[in-house]
């Protein structure tokens, strides 16, 4: 029985009153339905049967999700409808594990209930889809929002769940995370790309996405592209012939540090929805025959959702909301940045963590210098002695997907680098195995000191990391991309790591990428003898093959404002390009003051690519200084857990070989913590208190790890031992070993 709150007496006072006015009283005129301020564009409306297509699986339902990649009639002319349906495939997928073994179809997936039972089939849902762009009023901006509403929505329980994208995705980034549990709970979602998304501009052929995915000549698009670079004209013809077939991409490119807008972009998308929804269910008003507003934040629970930069994005809308539209909050792995750690504590195990809390582009940056140097250490490597990444496992080694770039082995790679960051004075060691220790202990002092996410540095290196190093540097800095940041730009290469046309497969990457390097790769412009993939690329001061560091060494001191080498201060326009990205950090980093509001941080020990020493134990550290006793955050470590669930499935099943056997699905546990928060919103059930929650990895043999089970995966626990509480108060923050 739903208790009644605050909210639902408002809502009864409201109803009340418009139910006076309705019958010819002397109370306040009805509040009409009016499209929110910054939605420019509603690009389009669809009804989808449930059956032929639908909201969280386009008709593929679950086998279709856990099969083969769906194709097109004509690749070189996708239509929309086959855009989104392989769109939907891809994003499911990519931030899970599609396996059977992993937990696809038990644990969770489209046929899963909201009670964790297999009754839903394929598990399609009927409803309306709505697109739409968000503009502050230049045409430039084009965020994409986007609203669900399952059939089964009931008016009279109305709840909204938000679904930002992670990473750099397009807006169908988070369906199989909070859509796939707000569409199963009869919630609207309210989704957006937050600025980001696949706004390719391929600069060679002038060619851009629209809203639905197709590809077009910029001309033809004109203010209905997702994005558009600055260049055109002369300086794009320039442009072209200095560096040729580059491409652009808008969270890198667009000059807008799209970041500092997430929160906005999500209270955006979550006023979109009540728009939407008082469109579908509310009375016409007799007077005007517009619709009347009778769905509102005042009657409909709203829970703020998403995983990864998804979960960074609600965080920062539920910190900006200042108008009551969010009830709660729950995310997984979130880019969560203080803005400051001033009188703030991260202990483990007993002891203070050092340089905990630092800003995410500051943390990439460093890792990038080490991080390949460090990966071939001999205390990279899990406690079973299983390595994934480029080296195999024992007596089974990868294919050279993942062992090599452009024929040139990794570990090759790997060991020059450790002598150009000891020619440099930034490791010692007189061999590469010391050295690689040097580099190893270097990253651990900063913030990576699980043993297991340890293991994961060499496939972070080869697959991940210098995606965000270069692009986030791009993006705070609002540089173009004629600037060719520290040397580097993006491009498709070929087989032997060198800049190529870009494939016709194009048309295809609003369905088929993530929305930062699928499509294209880091190039090293500078690299001596000319343009390579980064990894390939070689440093004029060591000309040595050693993954482009001199440009990651501009990186690092765009980030700092001094010399990463010579501890000097930046000068002249290395300054001033230096304090144009420190400002841009500044822009995106949380306030900490989640409102009082419920709200639930859950993340993996051993995440990698976003240590919990930099987000959700400092986050929590730093709410609990700045919210004190008024704040309701819990926070859930989750052992053997890592930041990519998509990671986890064999090399043939598209993940990398070896997590299968020490690493569980995050998954399950956003799925665990929206079930606690909407218990909480909707029942007054109380939250779990901060707790270590400890699973158990799956082991066996390395790309065959035996099939999961609910034992590997014990719930967030209502009362937790003393062994496994975390707790917060005053601006420090406790998790036991």
């Amino acid at each position: 029985m739903h208790q009644p709150t605050r909210r639902t007496l408002i809502a009864l006072t409201a109803g009340a009153a418009a139910l006076a006015a309705g019958c010819g009283g002397d109370g306040p005129a009805p509040e009409l339905n009016t499209l929110p301020g910054r939605v420019a564009t509603i690009a389009s409306t669809k009804t989808y049967d449930g059956t032929t297509d639908d909201l969280l699986t386009a008709g593929l339902g679950k086998t279709g999700i856990g099969g083969a990649a769906p194709g097109f009639v004509d690749a070189l002319n996708p239509t929309a409808v086959e855009l989104r349906r392989r769109a939907i495939y891809t994003n499911y997928r990519g931030v899970l594990d599609p396996t059977a073994a992993g937990g696809y179809g038990t644990l969770y997936g489209p046929n899963i209930d909201v009670e964790g039972r297999d009754t839903l089939g394929e598990g399609k849902i009927a409803g309306k889809e709505i697109l739409a762009f968000a503009d502050d009023g230049t045409g430039k901006k084009n965020v994409t929002l986007m609203v669900q509403i399952p059939a089964n929505f009931d008016k009279n329980n109305p709840c909204i769940v938000t679904g930002p994208s992670s990473g750099s995705r397009g807006v169908y980034g988070a369906i199989g995370t909070a859509g796939d549990w707000g569409l199963k709970h009869g919630c609207a979602v309210a989704y957006t790309d937050a600025g980001k998304g696949t706004g390719y501009h391929d600069l060679a052929a002038d060619k851009v996405n629209l809203i639905d995915g197709r590809l077009v000549t910029r001309a033809s698009a004109g203010s209905l592209a997702t994005f558009v670079s600055e260049l055109a004209g002369g300086a794009l013809a320039a442009f072209n012939a200095a560096f040729p077939n580059r491409i652009a991409y808008k969270h890198i490119h667009s000059q807008q540090n799209p970041e500092k807008d997430w929160g906005q972009n999500v209270l955006d998308s979550v006023r979109l929805a009540f728009w939407a929804l008082n469109e579908e269910y509310s009375p016409v008003d007799p007077g005007t025959g517009r619709k009347r507003v009778t769905i509102k934040a005042d009657n409909t629970l709203v829970i703020a959702s998403s995983v990864s930069n998804g979960g960074a994005e609600s965080l920062q809308a539920l910190e900006q909301d200042t108008e009551g539209l969010i009830d709660g909050l729950a995310v997984t792995e979130p880019n969560a940045q203080p803005s400051s750690m001033a009188g703030v504590t991260v202990n483990f195990n007993g002891a203070a963590v050092a340089n905990a809390g630092k800003p995410l582009i500051d943390y990439f940056t460093y890792r990038m210098l080490y991080e390949p140097c460090a990966a071939i250490a001999a205390g990279a490597q899990a406690p079973s002695g299983v390595r994934p990444g480029w080296f195999g496992f024992g007596t089974a080694p990868l294919g050279s997907a993942l062992t090599q770039v452009g024929g040139v082995e990794l570990q090759t790679i790997a060991a020059n680098r450790c002598q150009s960051l000891a020619d440099k004075g930034l490791v010692s060691g007189a061999t590469t195995a010391l050295q690689a220790d040097a580099a190893l202990a270097k990253m651990q002092a900063y913030g990576w000191n699980d043993p297991l996410a340890n293991a994961l540095h060499a496939s972070h290196y080869r697959l991940a990391d210098l995606y965000v190093a270069f692009g986030y540097v791009v993006a705070y800095g609002r540089f173009s991309v004629a600037d060719n940041v520290c040397g580097f730009s993006l491009a498709n290469v070929d087989a032997a790591g060198n800049v190529a046309a870009q494939a016709a497969s194009q048309t295809l990457l609003f369905a088929t990428s993530n929305g930062l390097n699928t499509g294209g790769d880091v190039i090293y412009n500078d690299s001596v003898g000319g343009a390579r993939l980064y990894h390939l690329g070689v440093s004029a001061s060591t000309n040595r093959m050693d993954g482009a560091l001199d440009g990651l060494l501009c990186l690092r001191d765009l980030v700092t404002g001094t010399n990463a080498v010579t501890g000097l201060a930046l000068t002249g326009t290395g300054l001033a390009n230096s304090q144009r990205v420190r400002s841009g950090m500044a822009e995106v980093l949380l306030s900490g003051n989640l409102r009082g509001k419920p709200a639930v941080l859950i993340q993996g020990r051993s995440d990698t690519l976003v240590p919990v020493n930099h987000a959700s134990r400092a986050y929590t550290a730093f709410n609990s200084k700045i919210e004190g006793a008024a704040s309701n955050l819990r926070y859930y470590e989750v052992v053997n857990a890592n930041h990519f669930d998509a990671f986890l499935p064999n090399a043939a099943g598209g993940g990398v070989q070896g997590y299968d056997t020490l690493f569980i699905p995050l998954h399950y546990y956003f799925v665990n913590g929206m079930d606690l928060i909407w218990a909480r919103l909707k029942n007054g059930v109380a939250l779990p208190p901060s707790q270590v929650v400890r699973t158990t990895p799956r082991g066996g043999t390395p790309g065959a790890a035996p099939a999961i089970t609910a034992i590997n995966v014990p719930k967030i626990s209502a009362a937790p031992v003393a062994g496994n509480a975390i707790t917060a108060a005053g601006g420090a923050v406790s998790v036991p070993q």
